[in-house]
């Protein structure tokens, strides 16, 4: 008999066995489906977290940049002194820098009069730090005392500001100054920012009095055109203090991202929400086909008689493994697409869903069905037939 044909007619006994018990069936279907979506979920946080993450790195206009190299992320900064990006001026292939203030203030909702913590972004109005469609616009008004852009993908929590700007001007606090919210922007919420808002150098340094203008966050570094950047990078190592860093654009965003992988337990926390999942996934699994194969032991032992070998057998079990896959793949992923659309709407966070995760998820599964069919056939190849009767 060929292997296809083999194939076919274990997977018909699988079947036949799996649907025997509907019962049994439906638990082991469940708990496939669990596993399922509970490893969805975690690889959907994680994705969302990579993604937020970076989403404000990723949009820094530069070549270079100097970062302190006690600055844990952007969100985590260690200022450092504004000489040294002046010093970066020396050299012949650097065209302009733009020194960047970061901080975390408190914003009040205009309409609740409740405060909630956000991110402000400061540097020159003059300047194109972050690469936003509308900041353009705004740049003359910034220039203003006591001005800001803020970012309309921020949480509802800070009020709905794109709509309060249709009836007219909106004044609020800022850390308990007064200031006026000129347009908005879209940047996008992450993990360590529930919102941001977008002003001047000066504006700034009003809303934080106690931050000075010698001390900065991030420097942007604007290269020329015939400028070699890995060599300018090499070069700028040399002449600066060894306490900043010079990284390339990718380098900047890849430090954020390590950051959030490796120092911050979120992302140990949902790569081990994966792992349990699967393990959990696993023992119901393995529980269901061992009880399976120990009821149906006689029958097994007498197909083995019959001249039927431990393979055929093992191709049986396994074909059982695959079907539990499917069954509860399929309600599984339709589940997680419902909460993932849930998640979004209460987080503001962006949970993809591409193709290649929804593969990575079944063969995910799949293996851990197989592994379970793969211990639970351990019982079967103790079944003697001399034994059974």
């Amino acid at each position: 008999m060929t292997l296809s044909r083999q194939f076919y007619f274990a997977t018909h006994l699988a079947w036949r066995q799996l649907t025997h018990g509907r019962a049994k069936l439906a638990a082991a279907t469940l708990g496939v489906m669990f596993a399922c979506v509970l490893v969805f979920m975690q690889l959907g946080f994680m994705d969302s977290l990579n993604e937020s993450s970076t989403i404000t790195a990723k949009r820094f206009q530069g070549e270079l940049f100097l970062v302190h190299k006690q600055s844990q992320a952007l969100s985590a900064t260690v200022p450092f002194p504004r000489t040294e990006l002046q010093r970066v001026l020396a050299s012949p292939y650097v065209d302009s820098v733009v020194p960047v203030y970061i901080g975390e203030a408190q914003f009040k909702n205009p309409e609740t009069k409740i405060n909630r913590t956000l991110m402000v972004w400061g540097s020159e109005p003059t300047e194109t730090v972050l690469n936003l469609a509308d900041i353009e616009q705004f740049r003359a008004a910034l220039t203003r005392r006591d001005t800001a852009v803020f970012d309309e993908s921020s949480r509802p929590e800070f009020g709905d500001i794109a709509v309060l700007l249709q009836q007219g001007p909106v004044v609020t606090e800022i850390n308990d100054r007064k200031m006026e919210v000129i347009g908005t922007v879209r940047i996008g919420t992450s993990f360590a920012a529930d919102g941001n808002l977008i002003t001047s150098d000066q504006n700034f340094f009003r809303i934080f009095p106690s931050r000075q203008p010698s001390q900065i966050d991030v420097g942007v570094i604007r290269v020329k055109a015939n400028a070699n950047i890995g060599q300018l990078q090499q070069d700028l190592r040399l002449l600066l203090s060894d306490n900043v860093h010079v990284f390339t654009d990718k380098e900047f965003i890849d430090y954020e991202y390590q950051y959030w992988q490796s120092s911050a337990p979120l992302g140990f926390i949902f790569g081990f929400g994966t792992i349990m999942g699967l393990v959990v996934g696993l023992v119901i699994v393995y529980q269901i086909l061992f009880t399976d194969i120990t009821n149906h032991l006689k029958e097994f032992a007498t197909l083995k008689a019959m001249g039927y070998s431990n393979r055929y057998l093992l191709l049986v079990v396994f074909s059982s493994s695959l079907i539990l896959a499917i069954l509860g793949f399929i309600p599984g992923f339709l589940i997680s697409l419902g909460l993932y659309n849930l998640a979004e709407s209460f987080t503001f966070i962006p949970m993809p869903m591409p193709l290649t995760k929804v593969i990575n998820v079944f063969l995910m599964i799949l293996t851990m069905c197989v592994f379970a069919g793969a211990i639970a056939m351990q019982k079967m190849r103790s079944a003697n037939p001399a034994d059974m009767f």
